[in-house]
């Protein structure tokens, strides 16, 4: 998929959820973030996507345990191809959310300029309950529960963070 498929010209904010594999956490979130979008009738108004740092998974589907605590809340992650984070697309994002410090160092070191790394956010940073755990932990060398857990960590924190941008969306939005 390139990336002008995945970004339409109507997209007014452009988003990209990066984690180490594209596999687990940023897949989730992606599914869980465009699931709040559209119920919002904000399609038009926001551009979602993920990537990982590293190229192992590309072209893998996500995680079976990802897509099982996906399905148990009611979501279908079963379209989600994984890809490799490239720098260019900086110019053409608005944020790129992050799961851990490790992904924050990564994207910053890859940004060419402050602009770009001011884009790059932890995700829990955007939920005050959960800001001070700082990272989302990786679920891949674990168990169905941590990958369930992880879910509702991120949720709840893209919750947060749609809670934040859908207002300056909606005015944007005609």
């Amino acid at each position: 998929m390139t990336f002008e498929r995945a970004f339409g010209e109507s997209a007014l904010f452009r988003i990209c959820f990066v984690c180490t594999g594209n596999i687990c956490r940023s897949p989730m979130a992606e599914t869980v973030f465009k699931a709040m979008v559209k119920q919002a009738g904000l399609e038009k108004g926001i551009g979602v996507m993920s990537a990982g740092t590293g190229d192992w998974h590309v072209g893998e589907p996500s995680d079976d345990r990802t897509l099982a605590a996906l399905a148990a809340r009611g979501h279908n992650g079963s379209g989600h191809r994984a890809r490799q984070f490239d720098p260019s697309w900086f110019a053409d994002l608005d944020l790129v959310v992050v799961f851990d410090r490790s992904q924050e160092r990564i994207l910053k070191a890859w940004a060419t300029n402050e602009a770009d790394r001011s884009k790059v956010q932890l995700l829990l940073s955007f939920d005050s309950d959960q800001a001070p755990l700082v990272d989302v932990p990786d679920p891949y060398y674990s168990d169905a529960a941590l990958f369930d857990q992880v879910l509702g960590m991120i949720t709840q924190a893209c919750a947060a963070l749609f809670r934040q941008i859908k207002p300056a969306i909606r005015q944007g939005v005609t």
